[in-house]
């Protein structure tokens, strides 16, 4: 592993969003959450062309995000004693061919099983994408690497939404090729990027020994929960059931539906943006405490809009939330987890962001059954409030 010293000199070289190591995660991370942010518009016509209830619209999301929810630790695992691009770089590919099949079949359940395919293939995209950033910063350049990380996915989930709303129009199946853009990337991660990686030399079961009491920490629980939180709000409420609300009640076409969700980027991107100069002033415990008030405020307005452009309102709110909240949770696990169990922790925290892309669908596909589309986001809100405390009580804020 590379010395250091040897990192920080080439650190104090560029700033952060100059390097190329950077540029390379940042692409890794914007794969990753493509495999949803894209193809959300085209539901609302996926349903009508493939005649499936709207119910079962979470599925889609769900067995995407299932293998992270299963294969996290095993994948921090694997990456703290084989190396990182071991494992991203078929990932990529996988994910990649996956993917772009999804486009070919007008089968529901096939679909579906492609979709399990591609999520195997994104499950340790994003985690170790955060993880590469610990390996290459530390102190503020990782908060600052961190923020600004977080603003470029904005940019991803602005820009997908409104290129799937945009293919959408031709069909639904458009916005499932998009993928194809993993292959190249992973062959750009396999010869360009330069990472110190762990030399897995360790004794396994002292490894796994150890890796269990740094896990037994009530801090890193509560983040971990806050993470699992964070992605029921964004993958249940907002990704998958907004499009939906859109349509029913708004009657709007895809291509609107794509801007309106790509809406809260632009308030995850300056909130996120500023974050090295908001830790210096609050606690990044008190930032993801301040996120679960965001949510709250903006799962409660939308049911109250009387008009379509209105929910810009809302959904940049609840930006606000996710622009402080998520790389507050990511620089805080990053700061507390030891270096040799960096993957580990950070692949665990995955597992409970994947419990919340995954649970947080089917939890609000069952409050639409049961109240219909609005009975959504007041769920949600409560949920926030919930969150509020529990958050509080494990960090002892």
């Amino acid at each position: 592993m590379s010395s250091p010293k040897d990192n920080g000199q080439f650190e104090r070289r560029k700033p952060v969003y100059l390097e190329l190591n950077f540029h390379i995660v940042c692409a890794v991370s914007l794969i990753a959450v493509i495999g949803v942010s894209s193809v959300t518009p085209a539901f609302p016509k996926l349903v009508q062309e493939l005649n499936i209830n709207p119910k079962d619209l979470g599925l889609l999301i769900t067995v995407f995000t299932l293998p992270a929810l299963i294969l996290g630790p095993v994948i921090g695992i694997l990456a703290d004693r084989w190396g990182r691009k071991r494992i991203i770089v078929p990932a990529l590919f996988l994910f990649g061919i996956a993917g772009t099949a999804c486009a070919f079949v007008r089968d529901f359940n096939l679909l579906l099983y492609l979709r399990l395919l591609q999520g195997i293939g994104a499950a340790p995209l994003l985690s170790l994408s955060i993880t590469l950033i610990g390996d290459l910063y530390t102190g503020d350049r990782r908060t600052e690497a961190m923020g600004y990380s977080a603003s470029i996915n904005s940019v991803g989930t602005a820009t997908y939404p409104i290129i799937g709303g945009a293919l959408a129009t031709m069909g639904w199946y458009y916005p499932f090729m998009l993928p194809i853009l993993a292959i190249p990337l992973g062959l750009i991660v396999l010869f360009r990027l330069k990472n110190p990686e762990p030399q897995g030399d360790r004794n396994f079961k002292d490894y796994l020994r150890n890796a269990l009491k740094v896990l037994k920490n009530r801090r890193l629980f509560g983040l971990f929960i806050a993470s699992a939180a964070n992605f029921v709000f964004l993958y249940g409420a907002y990704v998958t059931y907004l499009p939906q609300l859109i349509n029913d009640i708004f009657k709007a076409p895809p291509t609107v539906i794509g801007l309106l969700l790509s809406s809260v980027s632009i308030s995850i991107t300056i909130a996120a943006s500023q974050l090295g100069k908001l830790t210096r002033k609050f606690r990044p415990a008190n930032l993801i405490s301040a996120s679960y008030i965001f949510y709250g405020l903006a799962m409660l307005i939308i049911p109250f809009v009387p008009n379509l452009w209105l929910l810009l309102i809302p959904s940049i709110i609840f930006g606000i939330g996710l622009g402080i909240g998520f790389p507050s949770i990511q620089t805080l696990l990053a700061d507390l987890a030891p270096k040799e169990y960096l993957a580990t922790i950070i692949s665990v925290n995955g597992t409970f962001f994947g419990l919340g892309q995954t649970l947080g669908p089917l939890l609000m596909g069952y409050v639409f059954g049961f109240g219909g589309i609005t009975s959504v986001y007041y769920a949600a809100a409560g949920f926030a409030v919930l969150m509020f405390f529990v958050f509080r009580y494990c960090t002892c804020i």
